[in-house]
Parts: structure tokens; C-alpha cells; sequence
């Protein structure tokens, strides 16, 4: 066979046609026995791609058939997928690799939190500059954090549409110049409306970065490194104050906006140039236009396109998708709704925080804005312990599993249990001992415990989710981080008022009592989450209770998974989640193995 050929087709140059016709995979969630008929606009689309791509020399006697479904004709085209050991799939790349891009994209991911919350050690500095009250200062927080809120609606699309990438160099840029901008700004419109729109354009990294993570490592490799990637956005409001507080005192405030300016900048460059593309669907998308243009060459006019592509939704529909469906999942499935209050409230009650630190440390205590910012070093070490103790729960999600199957998502949950009984510890604690004589170390120290329960209820409620959406969980997510940056803008509004209204023992009491209503939450989900499962319309994993698992037959089991694919496989296309659902549904190849990601019941073997 043409080395160049074989590049094209994805094999490794050491595997013959005979054995790569051998090991075709084919998608158990996209069966496929023929092509089936195709939309003349996506065929019209991957002709004309091909068409404008340079040509391709390759002897029509070296040249197999292609290893994939279909026949190669308009009506039945080959279906372009990974091969085994398919160095085009990102799950095959070298684990030093993989590792090197998850950490550029988890500094990258670091940034705009960082952004969103350095600008509270300027507050201050921002009401005598511009000559306004603190409340409005305080509100360009609201206004970074209001944007975060919006901008997934619109990059989760876009990243579906043409790619991570594309996602990445549409957003992250513009990130840098409205940053910028708030370096620049000279009146309260501009501070606001720059601050706004780095927000809605830096939150990009947080709806892609996930997925990227999804796109490179398996079910099985994903939680170390989804554990060590969390750290990222988590850190980021923890750094902030601290950097911003001394660059503030030492340098001036507006140095805060330039060094996140030059942060950013740097981040954009390396991302641009370092990180490849690792969207299944763009990947795919790209070899079957190489295909085709190699097949034209030859005269051999086979017709490929990717396997995503078999059906396809039109752009505007998948943007309608991803503006209509987040919301109708939080007004309609209880699951969704009460975690997206629950998770919005802690989320509140950290960006609360951002604005009573100041006012506890530095208003009562004497502190500089410098020191300030080391108040919020408490939050950072539970931050850190949550990341290390947090992998303990998948010790109790494998023993939760049985007979060869993946736990129900209510296995998700314990970790989140925790955090719920810690969080109100936490700031109570906080709340009883911000004001002298205490020692201050007291209130730092009381922090960690809640720095450790946000870490561990956050992890837990995504990882429910995606269990429990599997097919929507990208819409599921999207509805939880609308109604979180609602909260989290909100919230730091009125602590100033609170704290001067009450008093730092009762404002932060109240707080407090806030998070001790929601502790059953995660309790009664592990107790009647299965059941809330089977009543819902879009949750379509396994609706099987941990105490029923434990009951079930090896017979019920394998009866079970073969109704459950055959559900999948009957399933219309139309009704699928699109491919930005990230880690749920994406799939790793490992020598013939199909694992599924999310609820994990479609797991076959030997494909």
C-alpha cells in the first residue's frame, strides 16, 4: 500500500488492509449496517470540500478499499471513523502528550476566574478613582461573573459546529482585548461593559476545557485527570485576591487589569500554537475530505464523509439546541433544577465571600489590601485537600458497582454527601469567629472545611449529571451555570449591606443557615434519585437503585443491558444529545474495545 495512503486512511504502517478490514468499530449509540439515505446539502458540503483540497498522487492499484461502512456512492457513502490504534484519535496519543496539552489547557482555564475575581482587591482604588459608591464598583464583578453565565450558551454550540479550536480562537482573544479595554477605561460605562464582555468571551475555557479533557482520556484514565484539571477554575478565585491585593498596594490597581491582559495574551498565543484539535466529529470531518480528494485524484470518485455526518442538524438548529434546551431541563427535571440551587447557592456563597473578606480582614481587623488577600489562602488549602481526597470516591463508585456494570449515578453522590455536612461547619465556624479578639488564623482555618465541601459537592453534582443526562448532559450543565453565575453575580451586591446591617456574626450566621437547609439534598437524591430517573423524559441511563442493583441476577443484568441497547439503537437521531454533550458521549478505542463514557451501561466488547 502507498505510505501516503495509509497516512490518509489512518492505519499504522505496520497493518495490513486485510487486518484493518478486520477491526472496522462501529458505534453501538450510531448503529450503522448501511449508509442510509444523506441531506444533499451536507454531501453538496463534503464534495465541494474536497473538491478545493490540493491533490493527492496515489496509484489506483495500491489503493484498498476503504475500511469503513457504506459502499462509497452518493446514496451509501463510507462512513469515516477511527481505526484500532488510530494515532488521528486523540485517546491514542502518548500519555506525556495528553498530559502536557490537559495542563496548558487547565492554565489556560485558570485565567478568566482569576480575571473575575483580582478585580475585588481594586474596588477600593476603583470608587476614589471614578468617584463611585462601592456597591457600584462591587457590581463589575456581577457584571464578569453575568457574562460567564451567557457566553457557554453560545461556545458550546459554536465548538459542535466547527471544533474545539474554533471555539478557543473565537472567544479567548477577544477575552484579551475587552481586558484590556478594562486596563484602559476612564469612566464607569466602559469599566462595566469591558468587564461584561471578558466575561461572556473568557468563559469559553470553562464549557470547552471539560470536553477537551473528555476528548483525550478514557472512562477509565479521566478522573485523575479531571481531578488535577478541577483545580484550575477553583484556584483561580482563590489567586486572584491574593495577587491582586499586593499588585494593587505595591503597583496601582490598574496593573491588576495589565498582568491579567499580559496572562491572557500568552495563554492565547501557546494555546493557539501548541494545542491541536481533539473534536472527534472536526478530526473525522477533515480525513474524510482527504479521502475524498485522494479518491477524485484517481478517478475513483468514492464519496466519504465523517460518520457524525450520517444525520445531521443544521446549524441554526443546534444553536437553537443550545439557547431553548438548558432551560427546559431546569424547569422540568427536579434532578436538574434543585442541584442547579443547590450548586448556585455555594457558588453565591463564594463570590459573597470576594466582598465580605474585605470588610471582615481589612475594615474591622486594620489589615492592608495586601495582607487581605491571604485571608482567602484557608479557602485555597481546602481547594487542595478537597483534590486529593476527592479520587476516594471512586474507591466507593467501583465496590458500588457489580456483576461487570457501572454503578447507577447515584454511587456519584456520597462525596457530595460530605460536603453538604461540611459546608455549613465551615461557615458557621467563619461566621463565629471573623471579629476581635479572636485570632485571625481562627476564621482562616474555619474556611477550609467549606473550600474542601465546594470542591467535593462540585465534582459530585457534575458527575451526577453527566450520569444521569448521559444524552443531554451538556444541556443539563449549561442550565446549572446559568442559574450558579446568576447567584454568584448577585450575591457580593448585597454583602456590603448584610454585613453592615447585621453584624459579622448574624450576616454570616444567616449564610450559614442558608447551606444547613440544603445539607438533605444530597441525601434524598441518593435515596430516591433512581426513581426520579424513571419518571423523567431525559434521563436515560439505567434507572436501577443501588439497593435494587444489589438484588438483581446475573440474568436480570445481561436482560437488561440488551434492552437498554435496543432502546439506544431504536432510539431516532433526531432525539440525540449533540456531540458537545462532551465526556457522556464520547467513546474510547482501545484495541477492539468500545467503552462508553456517563451512565456506563452500553459497554460491549469485541466490536
Amino acid at each position: 500500500m502507498n505510505e501516503h495512503a495509509k497516512i490518509l486512511l489512518g492505519t499504522p504502517l505496520s497493518i495490513s488492509s486485510s487486518s484493518t478490514m478486520a477491526a472496522v468499530e462501529q458505534d453501538p449509540l450510531r448503529p450503522v449496517t448501511s449508509a442510509g439515505p444523506l441531506r444533499s446539502d451536507i454531501l453538496d458540503s463534503s464534495l465541494s470540500s474536497a473538491r478545493s483540497s490540493s491533490s493527492i498522487t496515489i496509484a489506483a492499484d495500491d489503493l484498498p478499499r476503504p475500511p469503513y461502512p457504506g459502499k462509497g456512492t452518493i446514496d451509501e457513502p463510507y462512513l469515516v471513523d477511527f481505526l484500532p490504534n488510530d494515532q488521528t484519535n486523540p485517546y491514542n496519543w502518548s500519555n506525556m502528550y495528553r498530559w502536557g496539552i490537559t495542563g496548558l489547557i487547565g492554565v489556560a482555564t485558570l485565567c478568566p476566574p482569576f480575571a473575575s475575581v483580582s478585580y475585588s482587591s481594586t474596588i477600593g482604588e476603583v470608587t476614589q478613582a471614578f468617584g463611585i459608591s462601592r456597591e457600584l464598583a462591587i457590581a463589575g464583578i456581577s457584571f464578569f461573573i453575568t457574562g460567564f453565565g451567557l457566553g457557554p450558551l453560545i461556545w458550546a454550540p459554536i465548538s459542535e459546529i466547527w471544533g474545539r479550536n474554533i471555539a478557543f480562537i473565537a472567544s479567548y482573544p477577544a477575552f484579551c482585548i475587552f481586558t484590556l479595554g478594562t486596563a484602559l477605561s476612564h469612566n464607569t460605562v466602559a469599566l462595566m461593559v469591558t468587564r461584561l464582555f471578558a466575561g461572556a468571551f473568557g468563559s469559553s475555557p470553562l464549557t470547552n476545557a471539560g470536553a477537551q479533557i473528555g476528548d483525550m482520556w478514557g472512562v477509565h484514565e479521566r478522573a485523575v485527570a479531571t481531578s488535577v484539571f478541577s483545580l484550575a477554575p477553583f484556584l483561580g478565585p482563590v489567586l486572584g485576591p491574593i495577587v491582586g491585593g499586593y499588585v494593587t498596594e505595591r503597583c496601582g490597581y490598574r496593573w491588576v487589569y495589565w498582568i491579567t491582559f499580559i496572562y491572557a495574551s500568552v495563554m492565547t498565543v501557546a494555546t493557539i500554537l501548541i494545542v491541536p484539535e481533539t473534536y472527534a466529529p472536526t478530526i473525522l470531518r477533515k480525513k474524510a475530505r482527504q479521502l475524498q480528494a485522494a479518491s477524485e485524484a484517481e478517478g475513483r470518485n468514492e464519496v466519504f464523509i465523517a460518520k457524525y455526518d450520517r444525520i445531521k442538524k443544521t446549524k441554526v438548529e443546534i444553536i437553537k439546541i443550545g439557547l431553548t434546551r438548558p432551560f427546559q431541563l431546569l424547569f422540568t427535571e427536579l434532578i436538574v433544577g434543585c442541584l442547579a440551587i443547590y450548586g448556585a447557592l455555594i457558588y453565591g456563597i463564594l463570590y459573597l465571600f470576594f466582598t465580605a473578606f474585605p470588610i471582615v480582614f481589612q475594615e474591622v481587623r486594620g489589615w492592608t489590601v495586601g495582607e487581605g488577600g491571604l485571608a482567602f489562602l484557608g479557602m485555597g488549602v481546602g481547594l487542595i485537600l478537597g483534590n486529593i481526597i476527592n479520587p476516594l470516591g471512586n474507591i466507593w463508585y467501583r465496590r458500588a458497582s457489580t456483576n461487570g456494570r457501572t454503578a447507577p449515578p447515584e454511587a456519584r453522590l456520597p462525596m457530595c454527601c460530605i460536603g453538604a455536612v461540611l459546608a455549613p461547619i465551615g461557615l458557621f465556624w467563619f461566621a463565629w469567629t471573623s471579629a476581635p479578639p479572636v485570632h485571625w488564623i481562627v476564621p482562616i482555618v474555619g474556611c477550609i472545611p467549606f473550600g474542601l465541601a465546594f470542591l467535593l459537592i462540585f465534582t459530585s453534582i457534575t458527575n451526577y449529571t453527566i450520569d444521569s443526562y448521559s444524552l443531554y448532559a451538556a444541556s443539563a450543565l449549561a442550565a446549572q451555570a446559568v442559574l450558579r453565575c446568576m447567584f454568584g453575580a448577585v450575591f457580593p451586591l448585597f454583602a456590603s449591606q448584610l454585613y453592615g446591617t447585621l453584624g459579622l456574626h448574624w450576616a454570616g450566621t444567616l449564610i450559614a443557615f442558608l447551606s444547613l437547609v440544603c445539607v438533605p439534598m444530597p441525601f434524598l437524591f441518593y435515596k430516591y434519585g433512581a426513581f426520579l430517573r424513571r419518571k423523567s423524559r431525559y434521563a436515560p441511563s439505567s434507572p436501577v437503585s443501588l439497593e435494587e442493583r444489589e438484588k438483581e441476577t446475573p440474568e436480570q443484568i445481561v436482560d437488561e443491558q440488551k434492552d437498554e441497547l435496543r432502546k439506544v439503537k431504536t432510539r431516532p437521531d433526531e432525539a440525540l444529545e449533540p456531540e458537545w454533550a462532551g465526556d457522556a458521549g464520547e467513546h474510547a478505542r482501545e484495541g477492539g474495545e468500545v467503552i462508553r463514557g456517563g451512565n456506563g451501561r452500553d459497554l460491549e466488547k469485541g466490536i
